[in-house]
């Protein structure tokens, strides 16, 4: 990245927090609880961490994490359903690296892979549709997953696929959205967030629009922000001074990166390919109204779910698994009493241990059991 010394200037990262603590002095009169500020994105979460702004900031400050994490919000179920179209013996099943160690009910991708299932890691989808092509006699089955950032390359593959009449190529498609989740979030009579940082990798395909509901409909201020810690400080203290100045508004601090308007060749691909379904599951958050897509009947012949005819599962977390509630806010990683016991990166009971955004992962590399329970 060019310029990037700029956004870790440790002199411009000092005076932010100044005031930071100045704003945070004003609000706290009259307060009795902290506020808290939703980092929406799980590269923010771990950014957070690995340069250690939560220690520089003012007690008045807490960063809830945020459900931006698609791996960490895979239920079960479908795992279950990429397990079971791996082991088909005609099938080369191709994944993201980090989909393949999130547990399933009886086992995950890799664990599949080490008994005897071909499943492949690759970069991009598009190194999935030149699989198809090097082993026509073989059926390559691409596992669509993530938000708004990877739906457009993934519906890029599928043109083209169909265009080159890649007839051994699918999709197993568990793109989701992230408008749907932050509204189903709001909702909740006891959502408890003043403030949120807005995902920039998602706002890059998007935009800034689809944010408006939050301010207007529910008074809070969102700030889109990018990824270094020049970025995040800024983006929480736009946050903090519209609540001093009792606005709420959306505003783009990432506008190096994120046009308002979004980007119009990602998204007319995206409604080109994708249709909303009527729900999609979350692990730990149930299922959420148009919060999930699907391919077009347009599109049909591509489609994994369709081509496999799956059961599409449902399979709840292990009781003493958190992670829901880990998402929403409600509690931190150590409160789960699995964290950093039964529950390690090396051996994970749930997905928010597995993936590199996870919120427990975070805690866990930076801070490691005991820096959590202190």
């Amino acid at each position: 990245m060019r310029y990037v010394d700029e956004f870790r200037d440790p002199a411009l990262a000092a005076a932010l927090v100044k005031e930071i603590g100045a704003v945070c002095a004003r609000l706290e009169r009259g307060r009795e609880k902290p506020l808290a500020v939703m980092e929406v994105c799980g590269g923010h979460t771990h950014a957070i961490f690995r340069y250690g702004l939560e220690g520089l900031l003012p007690d008045l400050v807490e960063f809830v994490h945020g459900p931006g994490c698609p791996v960490c919000v895979l239920p079960m179920g479908r795992v279950d359903d990429c397990v079971a179209i791996a082991e088909r013996g005609e099938v080369i099943f191709a994944t993201f690296g980090d989909a393949m160690r999130v547990p399933g009910s009886r086992k995950s991708l890799l664990q599949a892979k080490a008994e005897g299932a071909d499943v492949r890691m690759v970069y991009s989808p598009l190194d999935a549709l030149a699989l198809a092509k090097r082993n026509p006699e073989r059926e390559v089955v691409f596992f669509g997953l993530g938000f708004e950032t990877t739906m457009p390359s993934t519906a890029l593959t599928v043109l083209r696929a169909a265009r080159e009449g890649a007839s051994n190529f699918s999709l197993f498609c568990n793109h989701i959205t992230i408008i749907p989740t932050l509204r189903a979030l709001l909702e909740q009579p006891d959502f408890g967030i003043d403030g949120f940082i807005g995902p920039g990798h998602v706002s890059m395909v998007i935009g800034t629009a689809p944010y408006r509901f939050i301010a207007e409909e529910f008074g809070k201020p969102l700030v889109v922000a990018g990824f270094e810690p020049i970025d995040l400080l800024q983006s929480l203290l736009m946050v903090l001074r519209q609540m001093e100045a009792g606005r709420a508004r959306i505003e783009n601090q990432y506008a190096r990166v994120v046009p308002d308007a979004g980007n119009p060749a990602a998204l007319k691909a995206v409604n080109e390919v994708y249709e909303p379904r009527e729900s999609f599951e979350w692990r730990g958050l149930g299922a959420i109204a148009g919060s999930g897509v699907r391919l077009r009947e347009a599109y049909a012949a591509f489609d994994a779910e369709k081509r496999f005819a799956l059961a599409e599962a449902q399979v709840a977390d292990p009781a003493q698994c958190r992670c829901g509630e880990v998402l929403t806010g409600a509690v931190k990683p150590w409160a789960c009493p699995e964290f950093g016991t039964g529950c390690t990166p090396e051996t994970p009971l749930g997905a928010l241990m597995v993936s590199s955004e996870g919120s427990c992962a975070a805690y866990y590399q930076y801070g490691g059991v005991r820096g959590a329970a202190a």
